[in-house]
């Protein structure tokens, strides 16, 4: 699902955020991605989305190599995406419907197809009460359950989460990668870049340690293997 060959990432600054990096994610797996303040975790996200573009490397998601792809296409590549941050990122003048709504407005549903989706994919992430509140009236936890239902209201093949429990204490981020889990067990490829050792430990998927740029350690604590 996802496969980076010799990527590499140097930044303007000359800063090597990511050095010759090689990982194949199947679909399906859950993975960790882990490592202390500017070890490259983040870069790695980025170059996922086509934020930023590698200085030398191949990246294919879905079997496609992404880095040759023209700009005007990236709408519709990320369309397979699902992307959580740690700072939910909600339209504040918008409900929680109206929020869930709006990634499939991007992509043109129709409005019955909405009206069909939201409600769903609320339930999906115990939201169904919400509908009509805005951020300002939801806890820390529930903001970020609307961002997640917002990633997924689409159906991606794959969902990025950078830092998702950052913002959230432990009873929260606890439920927040509860969904996670569950929405990997439905069939979507998660990546989820955090800090948090105790969650990684707990969860026994796999774990990529990044440092100083450089992927240091690839443990395998769920059923796949390695092997390539």
């Amino acid at each position: 699902m996802i496969v980076l060959e010799h990527v590499s990432k140097t930044y303007s600054n000359d800063v090597d955020a990511v050095k010759d990096i090689n990982i194949k994610i199947r679909k399906g797996e859950f993975v960790f991605i882990v490592g202390s303040s500017g070890s490259g975790k983040s870069t790695l996200i980025k170059l996922l989305l086509k934020e930023i573009e590698p200085t030398s490397g191949k990246i294919y998601v879905n079997g496609k190599d992404i880095t040759r792809l023209r700009r005007r296409n990236v709408p519709k590549f990320r369309r397979n995406l699902g992307i959580v941050f740690q700072d939910f990122r909600l339209l504040k003048d918008r409900n929680v419907f109206e929020n869930v709504a709006f990634a499939q407005r991007v992509i043109e549903k129709p409005i019955r197809t909405i009206q069909r989706n939201v409600p769903s994919i609320l339930s999906l992430v115990g939201l169904s009460d919400k509908q009509e509140a805005f951020p300002k009236e939801l806890s820390g936890g529930e903001q970020q359950r609307v961002a997640l239902a917002r990633a997924l209201v689409n159906n991606p093949l794959i969902l990025l989460a950078d830092e998702p429990t950052g913002n959230l204490d432990p009873k929260n981020s606890w439920e927040i990668m509860s969904l996670l889990d569950e929405i990997n067990k439905r069939g979507t490829t998660v990546v989820v870049v955090t800090h948090n050792v105790e969650i990684v430990d707990a969860m026994q998927k796999r774990v990529i340690t990044m440092n100083k740029g450089v992927m240091i350690n690839d443990e395998q604590k769920g059923g796949y293997s390695n092997e390539i």
